[in-house]
């Protein structure tokens, strides 16, 4: 099994161009099953969920071709079954994202439960609710069955403010007959880039990053081209790397609007030096990172939220960023109860970390880390301790590199170019 052998300690600079959006290009790929034309998609990221979504796409029967490194060109020629392959949906939890325009298209979806990260339970009941509002049937036994053959709009309140649970309900919402309105809606980037990518397809999609979406049936979706947006978690993660590895970084081609909670936390919380040059993030080569302490020298809390709250999929990289950081820092990841578990990964290799429960760990900084023998446990995890490692002193091997594989494209040579000593074996 491949693995990552990497030399800390060196500083990386130049520039680099993040990647599509991981969590926009999943939904938008599922979403073509909505339609039976063309759709012309830029900036897919090569990575391996997109590679496991778009096998699963061939296996019901879409096809699709590669025009350039980063655009798909993808067409429903007809859907030849309703079922989902098994052994494909245990590799991502985007598979359960083809759900909804399963059931809005052809009436019914047989799917096993979903895979992907190990980081705790995570519910599906948001999904499977939203669908019976809109007038499915679900039964749950070793498969989950969802049908529908006349689907209705209705209100929804999602219990929780899910992102994929979202996801699903608008695109099975996009084809019901009548309006949906959708409240706790999440409003991440990849949200919005789904529902853009609808209503470029002829969907009547009302409120655009706000908590509540209002969705107006239509009879049928048309083909479009649509761009992913930059991946703000690749960013966040670059944000990480330039600090951590102090050389000037120059990330390109970002939207602003999308770093505002990420920008609070590692500038206004860690100390991270950056500024932004119109779409270019520049990270400083003279780090000089320190917690900034609340009011009455107070330790301060870094804890995700729903957006616009700190992305829960950048906590990893802050525990990381925290360790070189002067000063002491409470992360409290709320959302997964295993995300944090990788930090005794982080201690063997020289932090000062206390881990309270499964959901908060106090960081003191800052501590010199040495190069250790380290597994891969989620894509998050992963790539944070990449970032631990090029920050280190001396040699770390990481293995199970197929997990920041299916996050982050081809990032050993990416970071080559970037001045790491990292090599794939």
């Amino acid at each position: 099994m491949a693995e990552f052998v990497i030399e800390g300690g060196y500083p990386l600079s130049g520039a680099v161009r993040p990647r599509g959006n991981k969590n926009a290009a999943l939904p938008v790929l599922a979403a073509v099953l909505l339609t039976d034309d063309e759709i012309v998609l830029h900036n897919i990221p090569d990575i391996g969920d997109v590679r496991t979504m778009l096998r699963l796409l061939d296996d019901l029967g879409i096809t699709y071709r590669w025009v350039s490194k980063d655009t798909l060109v993808i067409r429903n020629n007809g859907v030849r079954k309703t079922h989902l392959d098994a052994d494909l949906c245990r590799k991502i939890r985007a598979s359960l994202l083809l759900a909804g325009p399963m059931l809005a298209r052809y009436g019914s979806v047989e799917l096993p439960p979903p895979g992907g990260d190990v980081i705790g339970r995570r519910r599906i009941d948001t999904h499977l609710l939203a669908f019976q509002r809109l007038g499915a049937e679900v039964k749950v036994d070793s498969t989950i069955g969802i049908r529908g053959k006349h689907l209705t709009g209705a209100h929804i309140l999602l219990d929780e403010a899910s992102v994929t649970g979202t996801e699903n309900a608008i695109m099975a919402a996009t084809l019901a007959e009548g309006t949906t309105v959708i409240q706790n809606a999440a409003s991440e980037p990849h949200v919005q880039d789904l529902c853009l990518f609808l209503n470029e397809m002829g969907a009547r999609i009302e409120g655009i990053g706000s908590n509540r979406l209002t969705i107006h049936g239509v009879k049928d979706l048309h083909g479009a081209e649509f761009t992913i947006s930059p991946d703000h978690i690749e960013i966040g993660s670059f944000i990480g790397l330039g600090a951590v590895t102090r050389g000037e970084m120059r990330i390109q081609g970002v939207v602003p609007e999308h770093l505002r909670a990420i920008l609070l936390v590692f500038r206004d919380r860690l100390g991270v030096e950056m500024r932004l040059e119109g779409d270019t993030l520049v990270i400083a080569d003279e780090q000089h990172l320190r917690v900034k302490a609340d009011v009455y020298n107070a330790v301060p809390k870094i804890e995700d939220a729903p957006w616009p709250g700190f992305p829960a999929d950048l906590t990893s990289i802050a525990v990381v960023v925290a360790t070189q950081a002067e000063g002491t820092v409470l992360i409290h990841e709320k959302m997964f109860e295993s995300r944090l578990f990788f930090v005794d990964k982080l201690i063997s290799m020289g932090a000062r970390i206390v881990l309270c429960d499964p959901h908060r760990s106090v960081v003191v900084g800052a501590s010199p880390l040495h190069g250790e023998k380290l597994e891969s446990p989620d894509i998050r995890a992963g790539m944070a301790l990449l970032l631990a490692s090029l920050s280190a002193r001396g040699h770390s091997v990481i293995g199970n590199i197929g997990q920041i594989d299916r996050g982050y494209e081809r990032i050993d040579e990416r970071l080559r170019r970037l001045g790491a000593h990292i090599e794939r074996e």
